[in-house]
C-alpha cells in the first residue's frame, strides 16, 4: 500500500479488505509522522500484522517543513517530506499496510478494538495513537504563504537558520518566552509581540526575558500581515487599543501561541488531560489495556521529530511485549 500526498507515490491504490479476517490486525496505528512510522517499522519487523492509517496528510507536520538539520544521520540536513517518505518506505519494506484515510471514530470499549474510517471498519488486538498535535495559527491570510519560508512554529527546530537577523516571536506564555530567549543566541534582535499588557508565563521566565537586552516587548499588539517576496522580510503589527499599524522588519517570525492535540476522536475513549493531550503511564500505556500513545499527541514538552520517533520505538516495544503476554504472539 502506498501514499499519495506531496511526493508520496500512489502507484498502488488503498486496499480495503473484503472480509473480517483481512480487516483484522495485530497492531493498528492511527496517524503517521515519525512516531507512527517508527513504531510500524518495529512492529512489522517483529512479524506483527500492522496497519497504519495515515490521515489525509501522510507524514504529519514534517510534510510542511522545508529543511530538517537536527535529525541524526543526515550531516547535510534533509527535507521534511523526504525524511517521511524514507520512513514510510522503510516501514513498507517490512510489510506494513498503509492506508490513506481519516479515522472518524474508535471503540475501545471492547476487544478487539474497532476503528472506523471514511471507507471501512478495522479491528485490532492493539492500538497505537500517534495523531500528533497542530500548532495554533495566527489566522491571517499570509500565514500559510510564508510557512516554512521564514515563518515557523518551532524555534528549536529552525532557530539556527536565522543568524544575525531581526526575529519576531508571537505569544505570552512559557513557550513564547522560552523560544524568545533561545532565539537570542542567533538573532540580532528579538521582538516579542503579545496581545495583552502582561504575560502568562511563569515568573522566572519573565525575569529572564526582561533582563535579556536582546528582547524587546511590544504590548497590546498583534500581527495582521506578513510580507516578503520568496521569504519573510517584514510584519505588519496593529495596536489593539489604538488600531495604529506599523511595519517591522523581520527575517523570521516564530508563532508560539500553543498547540492543539489531535484527539477529538478519542474523547470518552481514553483519558485526556485538561488540554486534551493523551495521558500516558509506564512509558506509552494509556488507561485502556492494549491502547498506547506516542509522539506529540501526549508529549507537549519536547515536540521534536527525534523524540517522537523515540516514543514510537518505545510504544512498539511495549506493544510487542503486551501482545506476547496477553495473546501469545
Amino acid at each position: 500500500m502506498t501514499l499519495s500526498v506531496d511526493g508520496f507515490d500512489k502507484e498502488k491504490e488503498n486496499h480495503t479488505p473484503s472480509n473480517a479476517e483481512e480487516n483484522h490486525f495485530d497492531v493498528a496505528i492511527i496517524g503517521s509522522g515519525p512516531a507512527g512510522y517508527t513504531a510500524s517499522i518495529y512492529t512489522s519487523r517483529a512479524k506483527l500484522k500492522t496497519l497504519v492509517i495515515s490521515g489525509s496528510l501522510p507524514g504529519g507536520q514534517l510534510m510542511t517543513t522545508t529543511e530538517v538539520e537536527n535529525y541524526p544521520g543526515f550531516p547535510n540536513g534533509i527535507n521534511g517530506p523526504d525524511l517521511m517518505i524514507y520512513m514510510q518506505q522503510q516501514s513498507e519494506r517490512f510489510g506494513t499496510t498503509m492506508l490513506i484515510d481519516e479515522v472518524t471514530s474508535v471503540d475501545f470499549g471492547s476487544k478487539p478494538f474497532k476503528i472506523f474510517t471514511g471507507s471501512s471498519t478495522y479491528t485490532s488486538d492493539s492500538v497505537l495513537i500517534s495523531t500528533g498535535a497542530t500548532p495554533r495559527k495566527l489566522g491571517i491570510k499570509s500565514e500559510q504563504e510564508f510557512s516554512g519560508k521564514g515563518l515557523s512554529y518551532c524555534a528549536t527546530c529552525d532557530g539556527p537558520f536565522f543568524k544575525n537577523q531581526d526575529i519576531v516571536v508571537v505569544g505570552g506564555g512559557d513557550t513564547a518566552l522560552e523560544e524568545a530567549t533561545f532565539l537570542t543566541k542567533f538573532g540580532k534582535t528579538v521582538k516579542l509581540i503579545h496581545r495583552r499588557d502582561n504575560l502568562r508565563a511563569s515568573k522566572i521566565l519573565q525575569e529572564r526575558a526582561f533582563e535579556n537586552p536582546k528582547i524587546e516587548f511590544i504590548w497590546n499588539s498583534s500581527i495582521v500581515d506578513v510580507k516578503g517576496d520568496k521569504k519573510v522580510t517584514s510584519v505588519v503589527v496593529r495596536n489593539m487599543n489604538t488600531a495604529e499599524e506599523k511595519n517591522l522588519e523581520a527575517g523570521g517570525v516564530f508563532v508560539a501561541i500553543g498547540h492543539e492535540p489531535n484527539t477529538a476522536i478519542l474523547k470518552g475513549q481514553v483519558d485526556l488531560d485538561e488540554r486534551g493531550y493523551v495521558i500516558v503511564q509506564n512509558g506509552t500505556r494509556t488507561n485502556i489495556d492494549g491502547v498506547f500513545a506516542a509522539g506529540d499527541v501526549h508529549d507537549f514538552r519536547y515536540r521534536q521529530a527525534i523524540t517522537a520517533a523515540g516514543f514510537g520505538c518505545m510504544a512498539a516495544l511495549d506493544i510487542e511485549k503486551w501482545l506476547v503476554e496477553t495473546k501469545g504472539k
